[in-house]
C-alpha cells in the first residue's frame, strides 16, 4: 500500500472515532435534553429519547456552520494540526466522556473536546499557536453559559408564577405538561444544533489539515454534516440513565412548570451561542437553568451539594482531557 492510500486510510479511520465521539456525545449528553421532561412526567423515559433524537437531527435544517467554523478554523493556527493531533484530541475528549458517563456526572462533552485539541497541539508545538479569541471565547462561556441559563430559568420562573398566580395550580399543571412539550423540543433543536457542529467542525480542521478541504470553504463537505447529525441523535437515542437521575431529581425536584422554565430558559441560551458560534455546553447551561428554577421557590429546594459537585467537573474537564490528549499525541507519534 502506497503512502497516498496509507494516508487516506488514516483520514477515514480519523473520520469514524469522530463520529464515534459524536455518538458519544448525544449518548452522554441525551440526558441534558431529556431530564427535565422526564422528572416531572411529562413523558417516560422511552418516548422522551425518541423525541429528543429527532429534533437532534432535525437541527441539521435550522442552524448555520458557525460552531463549526470555530472548532475547524477558530482554535489553532492553520498549517499546525495533523492527523497526530486530531487523533490526541479525540482520545481525550473520548476518555474524559467515558469516566464521566460511568461515574454519572454530567460534564461536558464540548470543553472535553476543546481541552483535547489544546493539549494536543501544545505537546506538539506549544501554546503560541492557539487562537486566543477562539479559546477565550469557550472559557468564557463556561461561566456565561450557566448564568444565563439560570438568569434566564428563574427569570421565566418569576413570570409564570406572577402571570398565573390566580389560577388553581391543577390546572396550571395540565398546561404545563403540554407546553413543556414545546421547551423540550426547543431545546433538543438547541443541543443537536450546537453539539453535533463541534464534531463537524473537528472533522472539516482533519480535512483541511490533510488537503481535503481549504481553509477558504464557506462550508464543510455534507457527508460530514449529514454523519454528524444522524450520529448524535442515535447517541440520544440510546441514552445516558445514569445522568438522568443527577440532572432531574439530585439537584432539585421538577414540575411540569419548573421544566417548562428550565427548558425555555436553556434553549435560549443555546440558541443565542450557536448564533455567535460559541461551542458551548448543554450540560452547564440546563444545569444553570434547573438551579435557577429550584432557587426561586427557596434556596434550601436546590441540592447545593450536588450542584458543587458538578462544577468541579466543569473545572476539570479542560485539563483533565487535554492532559490526556497529550499524552495520546505522543503515543501516535511512536506508534503511527
Amino acid at each position: 500500500m502506497d503512502n497516498v492510500q496509507t494516508a487516506l486510510w488514516v483520514v477515514i479511520m480519523l473520520v469514524v472515532l469522530a463520529v464515534l465521539f459524536d455518538f458519544m456525545n448525544g449518548f452522554h449528553d441525551a440526558a441534558n435534553a431529556i431530564a427535565t421532561v422526564v422528572s416531572t412526567g411529562v413523558l417516560k423515559p422511552g418516548q422522551a429519547v425518541l423525541f429528543a433524537a429527532f429534533f437532534n437531527i432535525i437541527a441539521i435544517f435550522v442552524f448555520n456552520y458557525t460552531v463549526a467554523a470555530t472548532v475547524g478554523k477558530g482554535i489553532v493556527q492553520p498549517g499546525v494540526v495533523d492527523t497526530h493531533v486530531v487523533f490526541g484530541a479525540l482520545m481525550g475528549a473520548i476518555s474524559w466522556n467515558f469516566i464521566t458517563w460511568y461515574y454519572g456526572i454530567p460534564s461536558s462533552s464540548s470543553h472535553a473536546l476543546i481541552g483535547g485539541i489544546v493539549g494536543a497541539v501544545i505537546a506538539k508545538s506549544g501554546a503560541s499557536v492557539l487562537i486566543a479569541a477562539g479559546i477565550l471565547k469557550t472559557v468564557a462561556f463556561i461561566f456565561i453559559s450557566p448564568l444565563l441559563g439560570f438568569l434566564l430559568g428563574s427569570l421565566m420562573m418569576v413570570v409564570v408564577a406572577w402571570i398565573f398566580r390566580r389560577t388553581r395550580p391543577m390546572k396550571v399543571d395540565k398546561w404545563f405538561r403540554r407546553l413543556q412539550l414545546i421547551s423540550a423540543g426547543a431545546y433538543s433543536l438547541g443541543h443537536g444544533g450546537n453539539d453535533a457542529q463541534k464534531t463537524i467542525g473537528i472533522i472539516w480542521m482533519l480535512l483541511i489539515a490533510t488537503g481535503y478541504a481549504s481553509v477558504s470553504d464557506k462550508a464543510p463537505p455534507t457527508w460530514a454534516v449529514v454523519s454528524c447529525y444522524l450520529a448524535i441523535g442515535a447517541g440520544t437515542m440510546f441514552g445516558g440513565w445514569r445522568i438522568v437521575r443527577t440532572m432531574g431529581q439530585k439537584i432539585t425536584k421538577l414540575k411540569p412548570v419548573g421544566g417548562f422554565c428550565a427548558e425555555t430558559g436553556g434553549a435560549i441560551t443555546l440558541f443565542m451561542a450557536t448564533a455567535l458560534g460559541v461551542p458551548v455546553s448543554t450540560t452547564h447551561t440546563i444545569t444553570g437553568a434547573i438551579v435557577g428554577v429550584g432557587s426561586v421557590h427557596r434556596a434550601s429546594a436546590v441540592r447545593w451539594g450536588v450542584a458543587a459537585n458538578i462544577i468541579w467537573a466543569w473545572i476539570f474537564t479542560i485539563p483533565a482531557s487535554a492532559f490526556v490528549a497529550a499524552i495520546a499525541y505522543w503515543v501516535s507519534l511512536q506508534v503511527f
